[in-house]
């Protein structure tokens, strides 16, 4: 056999033991007459020690080891004299007396180890090398262990892992499909799915009352840190339950990975947030809820001088940083610049700093008089040393500015410890959202999302105030998943496409077989799905998604290490009856 250990396994208990073992070089030292050679594998590296006066030609070969060479070797584990407390192995050395070379290696492109010198494109293009470093291959066996205490979870709670089909029909609501032309149906295409959607309600239908899959899902949008073109979803649904049961469920799950893969237990219920509330206090339906500086709307009390900008805003919203008043001009110049990024949008920022000697002092104080800022200083909460935030403007825009303002604030605090953890449920999403650009209404979440019971007549008087039965699972400011309860009768579905501007054919296309299957007695059922790629970057404390998948993409949606999306050839193209034509821009 190639080894009888990892290298990762042997301890000061198996002194004298013959072992054999194989893996890759990490480096090569020689130290007088001995050469010392670090040998890794996936568990493990162990140190091997070839004794030049023993043995002066297996010395040599193990001096003309390269990096990364994959290598045999057996020998006796005996105990180090100089001891390594860093790794597992530390105590040990192999005492080499065979020395295979199985395979040479040319240097690789970057240092495979924990801090390398390859940089994000490099390493994308030589992934392979990439997944050799302990950091990289340690995310990947957490997601690994999550895929498993996930299942565990579900299958012992009566859960029934089901796939559903790849190639699917096109239904072009929310993001963009990817397509794939169809050879034996000349013309026509399948979609990839952006989410199992249709047919776990399908199997709602079915009887399958409770189903679950870890699945691929695809989606042509522009991407970003927590964003790829294809992705992993946790996807789930319950028949016979209503949003209380859902929500049980899976915080259920949720505290059970957290405490088996982390040692959290969170033993309070997850708090419970209208989307209203997340949006008027934190301007977004995932706030990060680790820390305060919850936005206080202080309009009314500013709009009462000659301020002009003020005066002109429909919305005036502050934040108040506890011990900042101490920021100098230059720090508060830097915040100003923050928010005038164009991805950020305001128009300029207002500080009050309340000094520790109880005055205060501003930006605008020759608008306003020391008491009218401690009416906002009131307002706001703020004690002496604290450091009062304004931006004003248009109501949506500032409250989003004001978000990326606290949440910077929050950062430069300190205030944002990966090491904790502060889950809460965002319920109570409109149903509908308007589309300046259609000038019609579109489902905020898909147009499967039952209403509250309580607001279906709105449907027909007033649909922008309709409330969804859906609800999003966050955690530090991630959306880790989101449902919702369905709509299971077949006239209810109808109105719904009608609100979202389909015409009965539109609605019959697309979603016919939805519907048809809706009049043979369709359960009432809701369901969930995680980014299973969200939840693995956030229990690994990363900022991007793509370190816990094993071959992602770039921020263009390529694969640099294959080279695709790539041309095709004519013959392909022809049997496929397409023709392809670039537009210039």
């Amino acid at each position: 056999m190639y080894r009888t250990h990892t290298c990762g396994e042997l301890r000061i208990e198996n002194i004298n033991h013959t072992v054999t073992l194989a893996g890759w070089v990490q480096r090569t030292r020689k130290l007088g007459g001995m050469t010392f050679v670090d040998l890794r594998d996936r568990y493990g590296i162990t140190q091997l020690a070839f004794d030049g006066a023993v043995n002066a030609e297996l010395s040599e070969k193990a001096q003309k080891l390269g990096r990364e060479f994959v290598i045999q070797v057996q020998g006796k584990v005996a105990e180090r004299s100089s001891k390594n407390a860093k790794i597992p192995t530390g105590d040990i050395e192999i005492i080499v007396g065979e020395l295979t070379i199985l395979n040479i290696s040319e240097t690789p492109p970057f240092t495979i180890e924990d801090e390398t010198d390859g940089g994000d494109e490099l390493r994308m293009k030589y992934r392979y090398l990439d997944l050799r470093r302990n950091v990289v291959r340690k995310n990947l066996e957490l997601r690994n262990r999550l895929a498993f205490e996930l299942r565990n979870y579900l299958i012992q709670r009566d859960f029934i892992e089901t796939e559903t089909p790849v190639l699917i029909k096109s239904t072009p609501e929310g993001a963009r499909d990817f397509v794939v032309p169809s050879r034996m149906n000349p013309g026509e295409f399948y979609a990839l799915p952006q989410s199992p959607q249709t047919f776990k309600q399908l199997l709602m239908v079915s009887g399958f009352d409770r189903y679950f899959q870890i699945v691929k899902c695809f989606r042509d949008e522009d991407l970003r840190a927590d964003r790829q073109p294809e992705f992993t979803q946790i996807d789930c649904e319950m028949s016979f339950v209503e949003q209380e049961d859902v929500l049980t469920v899976f915080e259920g799950l949720v505290k059970d990975v957290f405490k088996n893969i982390k040692n959290v237990e969170f033993n309070e219920d997850f708090l419970r947030m209208p989307y209203t509330e997340a949006m008027e206090f934190y301007g977004s339906d995932k706030p990060d809820i680790r820390f305060g500086m919850r936005f206080t709307d202080i309009t009314k009390e500013a709009q009462t001088k000659d301020f002009v900008v003020f005066n002109q805003s429909e919305y005036i919203g502050a934040i108040c940083a506890e011990g900042c008043a101490g920021y100098s001009r230059k720090e508060l110049d830097n915040l100003t610049d923050f928010v005038k990024r164009p991805q950020i949008g305001a128009k300029g920022m207002v500080y009050v700093k309340y000094e520790a000697d109880g005055s205060l002092k501003s930006s605008v104080d020759k608008f306003y008089s020391q008491e009218d800022l401690m009416v906002w200083a009131e307002k706001t909460n703020a004690k002496p040393g604290d450091l009062i935030l304004i931006l004003s403007g248009e109501k949506a825009h500032t409250l989003r500015a004001l978000c990326e303002l606290r949440l910077e604030m929050g950062n430069r605090l300190g205030l944002r410890d990966k090491t904790v953890f502060a889950p809460l449920w965002v319920v109570d999403f409109p149903l509908l959202e308007w589309d300046e650009e259609n000038q019609r209404y579109s489902a905020m979440h898909h147009p499967f999302t039952s209403p509250k019971k309580e607001d279906v007549e709105l449907m027909k008087t007033n649909p922008g105030a309709v409330r969804a039965n859906a609800y999003d699972m966050v955690i530090n400011g991630v959306e880790l998943g989101g449902g919702s309860i369905r709509i299971h009768d077949k006239d209810l579905q109808a109105q719904m496409f009608e609100c979202l501007g389909f015409t009965k054919e539109q609605a019959e296309y697309q979603f016919g077989f939805l519907m048809n299957a809706f009049k043979y007695g369709a359960p009432p059922h809701g369901g969930i799905a995680f980014g299973l790629d969200r939840f693995v970057s956030l229990l690994a404390g990363l900022d991007s998604i793509r370190d816990c998948i094993a071959f992602p993409k770039n921020n263009s949606g390529r694969d640099v290490m294959i080279d695709a999306p790539s041309f095709i050839d004519d013959k392909q193209l022809k049997e496929l009856n397409l023709q392809v034509k670039i537009e210039k821009v």
